[in-house]
């Protein structure tokens, strides 16, 4: 077999085992990703779990993270192309789909114990990225980065609150139009 084949199919395992973690922490919760769990549900031995994970759990949890944030990146950047007075709202609409269609990664990337590091040098560039999409959502010239750490904190309020049914849902759209109002 050749390095490259040997590397695509390395890289595939690790892809599935990524994929089997987001299965068991969205239909059973973070509690029930274990790598005894993953090893029994994914058919791998645990050995060749640690092989492309040598952290374990932690470093698997990082990756759905990353993943995760690459992903809500994709939905905000498409979500701000819209023309200026369109992209706002799409960015809101983005982000708080985003939370609710992924509820348990979305509970990773925002409460997840990780070696991941956030407003830093060190901070990976996806997170970066998805920052300087809420700035430029967020407007605001010197201030912009507060504004932006404001409409983060606030969409991720809303997220929490909507997971844990503590928000009207009937109040959703008015809720939406008032952030777009307050960051406009």
């Amino acid at each position: 077999m050749s390095r490259r084949t040997q590397a695509s199919d390395f890289a595939e395992r690790e892809e599935r085992i990524v994929a089997a973690v987001r299965r068991i922490a969205e239909d059973e919760g973070w509690t029930a990703v274990t790598v005894r769990r993953l090893a029994d549900v994914i058919g791998f031995s645990q050995p060749v779990l640690y092989k492309h994970f040598p952290r374990g759990r932690e470093e698997m949890v990082e990756r759905v993270v990353l993943d995760g944030f690459s992903r809500l990146l994709d939905d905000l950047e498409e979500a701000s192309s819209a023309s200026s007075d369109d992209a706002l709202p799409r960015v809101v609409d983005a982000y708080l789909r985003f939370a609710r269609c992924n509820a348990a990664v979305y509970q990773a990337m925002s409460t997840a114990l990780t070696s991941i590091v956030f407003a830093a040098e060190q901070t990976p560039q996806v997170l970066r990225d998805g920052f300087e999409v809420m700035r430029r959502s967020a407007g605001g010239g010197a201030d912009a980065t507060v504004r932006a750490e404001l409409l983060w904190s606030m969409l991720h309020g809303v997220s929490e609150l909507e997971r844990h049914e503590r928000l009207d849902p009937a109040l959703e759209e008015a809720r939406m139009d008032e952030i777009v109002r307050l960051f406009r």
